[in-house]
């Protein structure tokens, strides 16, 4: 398995936090937090696929390398799959992560955990999960949970659905989806040609059209969850997290 490429998918038409990827936060634009993390990582080439030139701008302007999509697109697995074909006509990299562009506390080292599911071969994509800390977090729509089970002390587990409600019943870990995928190439490329399915339409989560489709999708777990920037109050958590590492 060659080293896989990490694309950062981007957008400002966010519609709860519009223009999200430039947000300031402890000096730097959220987006250019992300590909730090992503660099960091040292895991393969990190490449920032944006809808807008502002915000290649602002990640060349950082040093990094980005490339322009089509503001169009409908999700940013789209966007990382128009972009690998501009960076990778060939295929010479049979793993593509998709690290979304709203984790500016996205440790470097989980890039590392997920490609631990991208070493099963019986996996066409890897994802991560964390185990739910407090009851609010179990009960949150905003949160996915993830049905799937480790046995032992196995280090990988097939996700059999996604959801908004709390799966699976009864004791035990409920699991935390966290949107970071590995995505063997001919997986995506299915996926993305392939329509929303009834059930992607009804928990409005994307990943529910690979399950329907066939495609499995295999888990990694960390002990926290990195949080995602999606409203202001979000935001505001984000800055004083960072600043406060940083002072």
């Amino acid at each position: 398995m060659t080293a896989p490429l990490v694309i950062i998918p981007a957008r400002l038409a966010s519609t709860r936090l519009p223009g999200k990827p430039l947000a300031d936060i402890a000096g730097k634009p959220m987006i250019v937090h992300v590909l730090h993390a992503a660099q960091a990582a040292q895991i393969g080439r990190v490449v920032v696929a944006a809808a807008d030139q502002e915000i290649c701008d602002a990640v060349r302007n950082a040093g990094g390398e980005a490339v322009l999509t089509d503001p169009n697109l409908a999700s940013g697995s789209d966007r990382v799959w128009q972009a690998a074909q501009h960076l990778d006509p060939t295929e010479e990299h049979d793993v593509l992560i998709n690290l979304q562009g709203d984790l500016p506390t996205f440790p470097p080292e989980y890039l590392h955990t997920l490609m631990q599911t991208m070493e099963d071969t019986s996996f066409d994509i890897g994802t991560l999960v964390a185990p739910v800390t407090t009851e609010a977090e179990k009960q949150a729509d905003s949160v996915v949970k993830v049905a799937c089970h480790f046995y032992g002390n196995a280090s990988t587990a097939a996700a059999l659905y996604f959801s908004r409600s709390v799966i699976p019943w009864g004791e035990g870990v409920t699991w935390h989806h966290v949107g970071v995928y590995g995505w063997r190439r001919d997986a995506l490329r299915k996926f993305v040609s392939l329509p929303e399915s009834g059930l992607e339409q009804r928990e409005k989560l994307e990943q529910l059209r690979a399950l329907e489709a066939g495609l499995r999708i295999g888990c990694a777990h960390i002990k926290i969850a990195p949080f995602g920037v999606d409203t202001p109050e979000d935001l505001e958590r984000a800055r004083h997290v960072v600043g406060k590492a940083l002072s």
